[in-house]
């Protein structure tokens, strides 16, 4: 078991990081509205193709002046996994021909003057699209709902309140990330969002049940040094659950492939984020709000 000293005061850091916290979620917005998102054929519409070549020599440059000739829209290239397999993102214009993708194998193949195999193909009308968008953000707003009712249920609204402002600092600053580097947001990045509000839930709710049961506890001590004890006696439990998670996610990382990256690194950052945000964005908000061993004790005599 690892072992923590019991003398850091992390009350002295709240302010700062509180701040710090602020300018990110600040330029996380900025960035996004500016910038915007990377969105996937999910969200985007159009064809997803994941194609290899028979011959290695052939590069990016090549497959998206062959697929430009074609007229299709908005064409995006990349190297997928192996040195000669490539994803292909192409803006869906001719969805109801159903030799739409056997023109387009044959052509690149023609141009390419090698075989070339598609080993998938995903296809995503602007109306579907739409929609997924739409259940993808209803999904992420619907949770952050549920895990507001649950710890105003669970605890006091002061600390119902520190556990939401924790969840969308959470998210902004993924969701910025993600905009700021232009990784592809697809559906697997919402299925990372809603586990990354779950996990950050999960850290929130250990610190405030010791944060609970030392106000009852100690009657004379104040809020921000039972934040201080609590947070010292639960540090060991939060760094031996995100250090073990992270060896996972970074292990998914490496060698999961291309498919799992934007899952995994969007998990990754919501580990560290997310620990971070159960220490210093939650808890301070117990403090801003007053929070004391009256109204705990009172809370319970209802």
């Amino acid at each position: 078991m690892i072992k923590i000293s019991k003398e850091i005061k992390f009350s002295n850091l709240y302010k700062i990081a509180n701040l710090s916290s602020l300018v990110v979620i600040f330029l996380s917005l900025f960035i996004i509205f500016y910038k915007g998102l990377n969105l996937g054929v999910d969200f985007k519409g159009g064809t997803l193709i994941e194609i290899r070549t028979a011959n290695s020599s052939v590069n990016i440059s090549e497959i998206r002046q062959s697929l430009l000739k074609m007229n299709l829209g908005d064409v995006n290239v990349k190297n997928f996994g192996k040195e000669n397999d490539y994803l292909v993102k192409i803006e869906l214009t001719n969805s109801n021909d159903s030799e739409f993708i056997n023109k387009i194998k044959n052509q690149l193949s023609s141009d390419l003057g090698s075989v070339v195999n598609f080993r998938r193909v995903e296809n995503v009308g602007p109306k579907v699209s739409d929609e997924l968008l739409k259940a993808g953000l209803l999904a992420i707003s619907l949770s952050l709902a549920a895990m507001l009712i649950y710890i105003w249920i669970r605890f006091e609204w002061q600390f119902s309140l520190g556990a939401i402002i924790a969840l969308v600092h959470d998210v902004l600053i993924t969701v910025g990330i993600f905009s700021f580097i232009s990784y592809e947001v697809n559906l697997s990045i919402v299925a990372a969002v809603l586990t990354i509000v779950g996990y950050s839930m999960n850290d929130t709710v250990v610190i405030f049940d010791r944060i609970r049961e030392n106000l009852k506890k100690y009657s004379k001590i104040s809020i921000k040094d039972i934040s201080n004890i609590s947070t010292n006696e639960t540090l060991s439990r939060t760094i031996i659950t995100s250090v073990t998670t992270l060896l996972a996610l970074f292990s998914i990382f490496i060698f999961g492939g291309e498919i799992l990256k934007g899952f995994s690194f969007a998990m990754i950052v919501g580990v560290i984020v997310g620990t971070y945000s159960s220490i210093f964005v939650a808890t301070p908000i117990l403090g801003y709000t007053k929070v004391t061993q009256k109204t705990v004790l009172k809370d319970e005599d209802r």
